[in-house]
């Protein structure tokens, strides 16, 4: 069966700030390959094999499975970013919509990804219930999330930056610590999959002056909001106060964070 049409998720607010700064999100997006190749070699991955991503962005996680030989297809929240994975990968089969309410049949998919996604659902663990509903039986679900606060350099630009954005909703769920041992996987559990590996990447991104930096950094959603509520000046400022120590002495920045991963079988 496919999933019933929504009753509430978190799909209009989220593609209307992602989908704000398309472009530069997408060129914030390039520099997370290092993941999406750590992803595609933990998991297995045959020729043919169907392959969901949930928020898939500008399509450069489905640009790299595609040609590895999978059958791509994704979903995000903005249109914007929807029209630029149509571009990148034309051959993906790639639609609007709320990761918490897949429009897709049971059992369709072997691997299910989603990169900093699943977090972003109203309800977080019927959004990785409705992943285990599309996969198929023994299917691989992959999780990313943000790694440990102390070892992401971003920590720094999200503490100063997101205090001048707009309140949570009074509904908005907890903020779960997804990056201690165990918190990922009852998750995981709790929405009838089963935990098969953990792991941890570290690397940097980096930006080769300040314009660029601030120009990336103003891209991802919850930065366009806290900009749609306080002033970019604001905002802007505050990137490049609390980033000044990832400073190198020729004006290049180099950014390094922690990410973690789990691997479920549906």
């Amino acid at each position: 069966m496919v999933s019933p049409l929504p009753v509430k998720g978190s799909a209009p607010r989220h593609g209307d700030i992602w989908g704000a700064r398309a472009a530069d999100w997408a060129a914030n997006e390039e520099q997370q390959l290092p993941t999406y190749e750590e992803a595609l070699r933990r998991v297995r991955l045959s020729e043919g094999d169907a392959v969901l991503e949930v928020g898939c962005g500008s399509g450069v996680f489905l640009r790299l499975a595609s040609d590895r030989g999978a059958r791509v297809h994704g979903i995000d929240a903005a249109e914007a970013l929807v029209a630029l994975a149509r571009q990148r990968v034309p051959e993906a089969g790639v639609r609007v919509g709320d990761l918490q309410f897949l429009p897709y049949e049971d059992d369709r998919f072997d691997l299910i990804c989603g990169f900093n996604s699943f977090f972003f659902a109203a309800d977080m663990v019927a959004a990785l219930r409705e992943a285990g509903r599309v996969a198929k039986p023994g299917g691989q679900v992959l999780i990313q999330v943000w790694g440990r606060p102390e070892r992401c350099d971003l920590t720094a630009m999200k503490q100063a930056v997101f205090p001048l954005g707009p309140p949570p909703p009074p509904d908005a769920p907890a903020q779960l610590r997804l990056w201690e041992p165990g918190v990922l996987e009852r998750a995981v559990m709790t929405a009838g999959l089963a935990p098969l590996d953990a792991f941890d990447l570290s690397y940097a991104f980096e930006h080769p002056d300040e314009a660029t930096l601030v120009r990336l950094t103003l891209a991802p959603g919850l930065v366009v909001e806290a900009i749609r509520c306080s002033g970019e000046d604001a905002v802007r400022e505050a990137i490049v106060e609390s980033l000044a120590p990832y400073r190198r002495p020729d004006g290049s920045y180099s950014l390094e964070n922690e990410w973690h991963f789990l691997v479920a079988r549906a």
